[in-house]
């Protein structure tokens, strides 16, 4: 992660969660700085794999076929880019949440 395109720097990330594994990310979230609008947890790839998956909730199907506008990151990393994932975290595979629009707040699906 020591790409300068992404907005949070390996220095400024705090310990805001214990370690979970990683998660997927859209560049919406990580390089454009858009909030966290859909995220959902699905079945594990591996054991390093929390499951969670990380959308801004506006890219396009053109955008989200491209597998070059997404990267790993560490769950922790994300939940320093937005804090309003943390309460949701603990849910387990086949959970789904949106963002109420302009709050910190998620409804499940």
């Amino acid at each position: 992660m020591a790409d300068n395109k992404y907005i949070l720097q390996v220095a400024d990330i705090q310990d805001l969660v214990k370690p979970m594994g990683y998660c997927i990310a859209s560049d919406r979230i990580t390089v454009d700085g858009e909030k966290v609008g859909f995220m959902y947890r699905e079945e594990k790839e591996d054991d390093e794999d929390s499951g969670w998956r990380f959308l801004a909730g506006d890219e396009t199907d053109e955008y989200l076929d491209d597998q070059q506008h997404f990267m790993m990151f560490d769950v922790n990393y994300i939940a320093n880019l937005d804090q309003a994932i943390i309460p949701y975290l603990k849910w387990k595979k086949g959970s789904e949440f949106e963002r109420v629009e302009g709050t910190n707040e998620f409804k499940k699906y």
